[in-house]
């Protein structure tokens, strides 16, 4: 039976020995103990219980563990897949791991590729297209605070050239100017909303002074902020 147009979720344990190889479907990998060392072109990580992994069809990768594992591995035929996708890094929060629960009860069903496991398959497709990713996940909880181009890389596992380039092709922005624009947004929303002084509000958002914000803020708007509070609230 060719494995490449069936959906297949089993659990599965590594060796520690290193294998290389590719597939031509896309693979989702859930740890349920013990850890996965994975490396690709691009990334080089420990897959731990605290995150899930995709892999596209035809992403070369590398594989081993050293300690006692078992994942739960789901296949995923190319035809479920949303056009190109990217490898993904994923946190396993509530809803990721509410996804393993059902797959688990899945994989532990004798009767092959159900309908049922078909159907969590494209949710779990269509979470792959909605998820953030991780990094930028990371930049909306804390982009008031000074973030490094290799903080945001290590969060992907990526070089943080290839990280740019990437992020880029992701947003249409830089990793500088899609903070700097989240800070301006908030810094605009609290000028017009609320009664706070100019240093209360630069301190909000991450400057260590007054001035630094003003300067920051003529930058981008043009005006100050005492003059963008004026014009805006009449």
């Amino acid at each position: 039976m060719d494995r490449s147009n069936q959906v297949v979720c089993d659990k599965r344990s590594y060796s520690r020995d290193i294998q290389s190889h590719q597939h031509d479907f896309g693979q989702f990998l859930f740890p349920l103990q013990g850890s996965l060392d994975i490396k690709t072109n691009m990334q080089e990580f420990n897959l731990t219980s605290d995150y899930c992994f995709y892999l596209p069809p035809l992403y070369s990768h590398d594989f081993c563990s050293t300690d006692r594992n078992e994942f739960l591995t789901l296949d995923i035929p190319e035809h479920f897949l949303p056009g190109d996708t990217e490898s993904m890094y994923v946190r396993l929060d509530e809803s990721w791991a509410s996804i393993r629960f059902l797959l688990l009860e899945e994989s532990e069903n004798k009767r092959g590729s159900s309908d049922a496991l078909k159907d969590l398959t494209r949710y779990v497709t269509h979470k792959l297209k909605t998820t953030p990713f991780a990094s930028i996940e990371y930049i909306h909880h804390h982009y008031k605070e000074s973030l490094s181009l290799d903080t945001l890389a290590a969060i992907e596992h990526y070089h943080p050239v290839y990280y740019s380039a990437w992020f880029k092709r992701k947003t249409g922005k830089s990793p500088k100017m899609y903070i700097t624009e989240l800070r301006l947004q908030e810094a605009k929303q609290l000028l017009m909303t609320t009664s706070w002084s100019i240093s209360a509000i630069s301190e909000e958002i991450g400057f260590e002074n007054s001035s630094s914000f003003t300067r920051w803020f003529v930058k981008w708007e043009g005006t100050t902020p005492q003059t963008y509070r004026m014009i805006k609230n009449g």
